[in-house]
């Protein structure tokens, strides 16, 4: 599988032979240049202009916006109510399980604050995860490094953290890699992964922005 990622939320998840996955497009609102996406099926945590602009993205055949389970085009997915609390009358967030010939990629779109037990085992084994840490709406990095450690997924991609240009403040990605203890990560323009040879520790991979 490879995983590109284009800023914010928004990442795009294609394997051969099977239905692409785009995640969380954002608009024009956010500053960020606007990327030239094409993919079958686009799955959106919530409505906001960082997460919902399903119209950018060429091809689409399905547009994902709630809880329960779909199989299009190859891939699997569960979609997992994770609704924001911080707020006086909880916010909608869906986080998506995609499921490629059981390799499990977990988008937790902005999710702000620990899940219960119950619900974290609702997702089950989770090899990427596709985190929030820059705060905002979503987890800062001391509560990323907190589900990291309750997920331990095999890798980590770290998202929805402040960018140049962007709209929205968030705190820096270099907030996130302190809190985790490194120094030192895998930096990738596209990265792949396949069902073999995992790393039993958790890996953190810092994608470039692509456009």
């Amino acid at each position: 599988m490879e995983i590109t990622w284009y800023g914010h939320s928004c990442f795009r998840l294609a394997e051969r032979g099977k239905a692409a996955v785009v995640t969380d497009p954002f608009g024009e609102q956010l500053g960020l240049a606007l990327p030239k996406l094409k993919a079958e099926i686009v799955t959106v945590s919530h409505e906001a202009h960082g997460h919902s602009n399903a119209g950018a993205v060429k091809g689409v055949q399905r547009v994902i916006t709630g809880a329960g389970e779909y199989e299009i085009g190859g891939v699997f997915i569960i979609g997992v109510a994770m609704h924001n609390t911080s707020h006086k009358t909880p916010k909608p967030n869906i986080a998506y399980v995609l499921d490629f010939d059981g390799l499990r990629v977990a988008h937790l779109g902005d999710l702000d604050h620990i899940p219960p037990q119950s619900v974290i085992e609702v997702l089950e084994t989770v090899h990427v995860a596709l985190i929030p840490v820059g705060g905002g709406g979503g987890l800062n990095a001391t509560q990323a490094v907190e589900l990291i450690s309750l997920l331990e997924p095999n890798y980590v991609i770290p998202m929805h953290y402040q960018l140049p240009n962007s709209t929205v403040a968030l705190d820096p990605l270099e907030r996130f890699l302190r809190e985790m203890g490194v120094s030192r990560v895998q930096q990738e323009q596209v990265f792949k992964v396949t069902g073999s040879g995992m790393p039993e520790q958790t890996q953190i991979i810092v994608m470039e922005q692509s456009h």
